[in-house]
């Protein structure tokens, strides 16, 4: 079996995540978070041990973090009077490679931005805007 390359000289690098917002690849990223949870409860009946488990609900979450001047091109490209929360749903790519050199990408779905909010102080070289998102659930490959 070939050994695929080293992306950036390891295997699970930053170079892989691809961001694309209203038709546009955003490179100007500089943080991913996302997770996913269910409610799971163990169930009591007679005696002191679960006699069965229950599941709930299902949610997912994410943000991420734009350099400022990602943030101003994508309101800009919206149309006039809209936000940055009116932007259309889009998808998250993470992609990377494992310890065999397989693919793995994690799809974040149907994402909607929840914030929009600027945070700075003196001596900021950069200005970074971390962004809450809303999504529908995440593809773990």
């Amino acid at each position: 079996m070939p050994h695929l390359p080293l992306v950036n000289g390891h295997r699970h690098g930053w170079s892989s995540v691809e961001v694309n917002i209203l038709d546009r690849i955003v490179t100007g990223i500089t943080a991913i978070s996302y997770d996913d949870a269910q409610v799971k409860e163990n169930h009591y009946g007679a005696g002191d041990m679960p006699v069965f488990r229950g599941r709930g609900k299902y949610e997912a979450k994410a943000s991420i973090t734009l350099y400022a001047f990602e943030v101003e091109s994508i309101q800009q490209a919206l149309p006039k009077g809209k936000r940055l929360q009116d932007v259309p749903l889009f998808d998250i790519k993470v992609s990377f490679l494992d310890n065999s050199s397989n693919v793995i990408t994690h799809v974040i779905r149907n994402c909607e931005f929840k914030t929009n909010k600027r945070d700075m102080k003196q001596g900021d070289s950069k200005v970074e805007v971390q962004l809450d998102l809303i999504v529908s659930h995440i593809e773990w490959n």
